[in-house]
């Protein structure tokens, strides 16, 4: 099996950059659904408070690489040839898909800070939230809603650096820059993944 993964930091357009891929007919696995998943099961909300610490509980049960193997499973049992993988995360999780894949490729999205928290400003999903699990869209009303994203967005990163983000975001093979426009940035995931797929 092949694998490319894909790596960056919230708001950066990882989830814009799988729809591409879906579009061209390739699976995609988001390794935050594994998470979501399980918070799922334990009956808990999807807020970021939850699913981080989803993430770190099954992390401290089995391992750096326990939310990546859970991913690999899956993968697996799509029985394609080629995978996408949405949201490593840490440089284990790179290793081991290194390590168990015919083919593994790095890519990093990468955006400014001021535009990834834009983008968490206004996108209002359930885990863009603030420390008492609340959606951002749903509490900020007021003038201070950049702030409030703002501060989400630096709590998410000091959680998922925490994790290993920097050093595996080095590990990357490749890097798309999406600061533009939106339909520039799907065009360039489109043209990367059809270069990595046909290689």
């Amino acid at each position: 099996m092949r694998i490319i993964g894909l790596i960056g930091m919230p708001g950066s357009g990882k989830s814009v950059a799988s729809d591409v891929a879906r579009q061209m007919g390739l699976s995609v696995i988001v390794m935050g659904d594994i998470i979501r998943e399980e918070a799922e099961r334990l009956k808990l909300e999807p807020s970021d408070e939850n699913l981080g610490s989803v993430g770190n509980l099954l992390r401290a049960k089995d391992g750096d690489t326990a939310i990546a193997a859970r991913t690999l499973e899956k993968a697996r049992h799509l029985g394609k040839e080629k995978v996408i993988i949405d949201g490593l995360r840490s440089k284990a999780e790179v290793e081991f898909f290194r390590s168990k894949s015919d083919d593994f490729k790095l890519v990093e999205i990468w955006a400014p800070s001021e535009t990834r928290t834009k983008r968490i400003q206004i996108r209002g999903r359930t885990d863009d939230s603030n420390v008492d699990g609340a959606a951002i869209v749903s509490v900020v009303k007021s003038n201070d809603k950049s702030n409030m994203a703002f501060q989400v967005l630096g709590m998410r990163e000091v959680r998922e650096l925490g994790w290993g983000m920097e050093e595996a975001i080095q590990e990357a093979d490749f890097r798309i820059n999406n600061e533009g426009e939106i339909e520039v940035f799907r065009k360039s995931v489109r043209n990367m993944l059809e270069d990595l797929i046909s290689a």
